[in-house]
Order: structure tokens, then sequence, then C-alpha cells
């Protein structure tokens, strides 16, 4: 495959080749294919996750937050399984 830059582009692989973070152009493009297809796999993620709440949602099974404490309460539930969530992965805060 074959691809053109823009001379912007050339200009920044170009730059971080000659500053050390990359050895080779091609390297600086596969970061740069890697980074994206990360982005890509997490876009689609996010979008199976909102499908996933609005079939939760159309089958009658969303909360209701009526007042502030239930607001708290909340946002108490979703931080304690983020915490758990991250101390789990091994990146306790």
């Amino acid at each position: 495959m074959e691809v053109q830059l823009t001379a912007d582009q050339e200009a920044f692989v170009r730059s971080a080749v000659d500053s050390g973070r990359f050895a080779r152009q091609e390297d600086a493009l596969h970061e740069a294919m890697l980074l994206w297809e990360r982005q890509e796999r997490r876009r689609a993620e996010i979008l199976a996750a909102v499908d996933q709440a609005e079939a939760s949602l159309a089958r009658g099974e969303g909360l209701t937050i009526a007042s502030d404490d239930d607001a708290a309460q909340l946002a108490g539930r979703i931080k304690r399984r983020g915490l758990a969530r991250l101390s789990a992965e091994g990146n306790t805060p």
C-alpha cells in the first residue's frame, strides 16, 4: 500500500525520527496505526455499550433519580465500582 501524507504530516513524522522518538519513519507510522486501531476498538466498545444501555432502558431497567440523595448514592456506587475496577487492573490510585 502506498500512502500520500500532507506536507505537515511528513514534517511531523520527520521531526519524530530526527528527535530520536522513532528510529525510522515506518516506525512512526506503525505507531500511528496502532493508536488508530486502539481508538476504533474503544469507539466500537462505547457504541456497543450505548446500544446495551438503550436496550436496557427500553426494557424498563433504568434508574429513577428523584433527589440529590439519589444522585449522591448513585455517584457513590459508580465511584466504588470504578475504584474496584482500577484495583483489579493493578492501577490503584
